[in-house]
């Protein structure tokens, strides 16, 4: 015993106000006798079907190709080794490699190689993060590589797709850097959550110490434009000391065009 009150650790209403309006968890939902609110339970019940829908629903291509508006028109659609959703979900190795006839589609539609960027748009598991995100990162992204004089492959749209999928797609395009812009798990708060995994020199066993993530990119997170200027500046280092992952000197961000 501490001879404290007993309501010393108690937080007042007001509070209780405010921590909820900084945070989408789940807190002091209240209680109607050993059960919450009708009102809690039912936003937990649609929040888990939004969930459930991000991972199952397939990515619509041609909607995301109409929304990258001129980089979608040369995009190359690309599959992993999963035959379908199901085995998606049941195999994550498989959705980290690339299919033979994607390997092909590649090396057909590729042309020239030896791009500075690949950008893919991967379903990854929220096909919501993509339709609502992917296609403004991109197009930002593309702006900025265009203004920094970065040569950028056609963009690569990955159904069934892990972030490693992206280590194959680099190899093929012979690309310096790749980024992946996927649709990350969904929680019970966020189910449109999009993450960006870049890698300079990626190839097929890249370990994932060897990347950088910037992730939830969407409304309410981290905005897309923000997103672009850090990915952009990521991106920037790795040109310059040719390397990413935890090996990569973030601090030069902080320092990156200031005097020695």
């Amino acid at each position: 015993m501490t001879g404290e009150p007993e309501d010393a650790m108690a937080v007042s209403p007001s509070r209780l106000d405010e921590l909820r309006d900084r945070t989408q968890a789940r807190i002091s939902l209240g209680a109607v006798g050993s059960g919450v609110p009708t009102h809690a339970a039912l936003r937990f019940n649609l929040d888990h079907a939004r969930a459930r829908e991000a991972v199952w629903t397939g990515m619509d291509a041609a909607a995301l190709r109409k929304a990258l508006g001129p980089i979608g028109e040369s995009a190359i659609e690309v599959y992993s080794a999963a035959s379908d959703r199901a085995e998606y979900l049941r195999r994550p190795d498989l959705g980290r490699t690339l299919s033979q006839d994607s390997r092909k589609a590649l090396q057909a539609a590729g042309g020239q190689r030896g791009f500075d960027i690949a950008l893919v748009v991967a379903d990854g598991l929220s096909a919501t993060a993509v339709a609502l995100n992917a296609a403004p990162l991109a197009t930002a992204l593309a702006d900025k590589a265009s203004a920094a004089g970065w040569t950028m492959a056609p963009v690569v749209i990955a159904h069934q797709a892990r972030v490693a999928l992206g280590d194959w797609i680099g190899a093929e395009l012979d690309a310096r850097c790749v980024v992946v812009l996927v649709g990350e798990r969904p929680g019970l708060s966020a189910a449109d959550s999009l993450g960006a995994y870049v890698t300079f020199g990626a190839r097929p066993g890249t370990p994932d110490s060897g990347r950088n993530c910037v992730s939830n990119i969407r409304s309410g997170g981290l905005p897309v434009d923000d997103a672009a200027t850090q990915i952009a500046g990521l991106i920037t280092l790795m040109m310059a000391q040719k390397i990413s992952g935890v090996r990569l000197k973030r601090q030069d961000l902080l320092t990156q065009g200031q005097p020695g």
